[in-house]
Formats: structure tokens, C-alpha cells, sequence
């Protein structure tokens, strides 16, 4: 089901969406395995990743309730992977199935297009066909899988990988 339009924004993450974030990010540490967190994080500390982000980080609202976000970070510390970044959507379960996850990410997208990216990678733990699917309808393709690299919930967690080149 699409949501009205009229009542999606969508805009540049700020401190003071934390907690918000938080809560959408939490619910995904502690009962899916699409984040290898374990503890759930405290609002103060998204607040200075948030502040300290050098790659944009863009909200999704839903009359004016902030549904979901999606943010882009380094891939890697050293210097020759500067021009790849990995691209991260989460959304809210009740706001899912609205098309929120492809509007933030497909912005996101579009504001890494404008910068000095050339790869963007997504790391899918497996299964899970609702984000490959996401990612691979916005052009991203399949480029490898490593097998049972994280533990999580009493059980070996494969992660496949999927990139889309500018």
C-alpha cells in the first residue's frame, strides 16, 4: 500500500530525531538479525553519530510522524576506499509496506550521486527478500555472499552483499 504523498517528507536527519531514530533502529537490534548490534543504542549516542556524520543521513515522515531513515557511511578506514560508501534503510514495521524504505533510499541515492561515490554497497544478513528485493529495485546487484559471519540469536548469520556503481 502507497502512502499519500502529500503527507511523506522527506529531510536531513538531525540531532533531534535521535530518539526517534533510535526507536526504529532498536526494535531491528533486539528482534531481527538485520543489524548485528546486540545492545540497543542509547539516543545520546545517535545524536553525535548523527552530528558527526560526514555522508548524509535523510528521514522519511508520514504526517509528520518520522516513519524511517536511511544513511550512508564509510565503507572502509583506508584511503583507497574512499569512493565506496555502504547505504543502510531501516523503517519503522508499522509505516513498512508504504513504499517509505524506496523513497528515503532512492533520495539517498540521489544525494551520494552528487558527491565523489562511485560504489555503493548493502550488506544483507540472509534471508531476507524484502531488502534484496528493495535494494536490487533500485539497481543494485548481487556481489557476493560470506557465509556464517555473524552470531546472533543462537545461530550462524550468512551476509550477502549487493552493489549498485554510479
Amino acid at each position: 500500500m502507497n502512502a499519500d504523498a502529500s503527507r511523506v517528507v522527506i529531510r536531513q536527519a538531525r540531532a533531534e530525531d535521535a530518539s526517534r531514530i533510535c526507536a526504529i533502529y532498536n526494535h531491528h537490534v533486539t528482534d531481527t538479525t538485520v543489524t548485528f548490534d546486540e545492545t540497543p543504542l542509547e539516543a545520546r549516542e545517535m545524536a553525535r553519530l548523527i552530528r558527526a556524520a560526514t555522508l548524509p543521513w535523510l528521514v522519511i515522515e508520514d504526517a509528520g510522524v518520522l516513519a524511517g531513515y536511511a544513511r550512508a557511511s564509510p565503507w572502509k578506514t583506508r584511503a583507497a576506499y574512499r569512493h565506496t560508501v555502504e547505504g543502510s534503510v531501516y523503517v519503522e514495521p508499522q509505516f513498512q509496506r508504504r513504499g517509505h524504505g524506496r523513497r528515503v533510499y532512492a533520495a539517498l541515492l540521489a544525494e551520494l550521486r552528487s558527491r565523489d561515490v562511485h560504489v555503493v554497497l548493502a550488506g544483507i544478513a540472509l534471508p531476507n527478500p524484502a531488502s534484496i528485493a528493495l535494494h536490487e529495485s533500485l539497481g543494485f546487484v548481487p556481489s557476493g555472499v560470506m557465509r556464517e559471519v555473524g552470531w546472533k540469536f543462537g545461530r550462524w548469520v550468512d551476509v550477502g552483499y549487493w552493489a549498485l556503481r554510479f
